[in-house]
Parts: structure tokens; C-alpha cells; sequence
């Protein structure tokens, strides 16, 4: 399982389904899903949604990209369903995330564990 979840890490922004992670894990589809949110507490998709959103984020408040641009980086494949997860999980559309994110004087490292979304 970890071997699946930091491949997820590694490469968020490229295609990855349920069949490769567990070729990945050395196991079977319907085991490695199980066992995936046995062990981490949420399915393979929706971590690699929250990883793809938590790049996001960083690049929200880092960079001046376009949202359009970002949701492509990160490896959603329409703005729409980005927004859409994004809003989700985080509770703020994009744009409205980096209007009020824009974070002055505070250290990235406090900035990244307070901005952290929830599963």
C-alpha cells in the first residue's frame, strides 16, 4: 500500500487508475481498494484528489497561473470537475481560495499545515 500511495505522491498529475496502483501494490483491484481505505482511511481516487488539490493550493497562493492553467498542471482534466472537487474539499472555489490566502510574513511551513484540507 505504500508503494502505491507514494507512487500517487510522486506522479498526482499523471493518469493513474485503480488497476496500475495495484499492479503497483502487487495485488488484486478489488483487494488493493479495500485495503487502501482500511489502511488510510479514504479510497485511492479521493487521495489522489486531495493531493492533486493540495498542489493546487500551493500554486493558488504561490504563483499568479491562471486557474485554468493550474487545474491542468495538477492533472484534472476539466476546470469544471477541478472547481467542483476543489470546492469540496477545501469548502471555497479556487478563485476565492487565492483572494483570501494571500498569506504576508507567516513561514510557508506554518502556511502549509493550517491550509492543509481535511479528508
Amino acid at each position: 500500500m505504500l508503494r502505491a500511495r507514494d507512487a500517487m505522491d510522486r506522479a498526482y498529475a499523471h493518469p493513474l487508475d485503480v488497476p496500475a496502483l495495484a499492479r503497483i501494490a502487487h495485488v488484486s483491484q478489488a483487494h488493493f481498494t479495500r485495503t487502501f481505505r482500511a489502511t488510510f482511511g479514504e479510497t485511492p481516487h479521493r487521495y489522489l484528489q486531495r493531493r492533486r488539490v493540495e498542489r493546487a493550493m500551493f500554486l493558488l497562493r504561490e504563483t499568479d497561473r491562471s486557474v485554468t492553467d493550474i487545474c491542468y498542471e495538477v492533472g484534472f482534466g476539466s476546470p469544471g470537475t477541478f472547481s467542483r472537487t476543489f470546492h469540496d474539499i477545501v469548502g471555497r472555489s479556487p478563485r476565492t481560495y487565492r483572494k483570501e490566502s494571500t498569506a504576508t510574513g507567516v513561514p510557508t511551513c506554518f502556511t502549509m499545515a493550517w491550509m492543509r484540507p481535511d479528508s
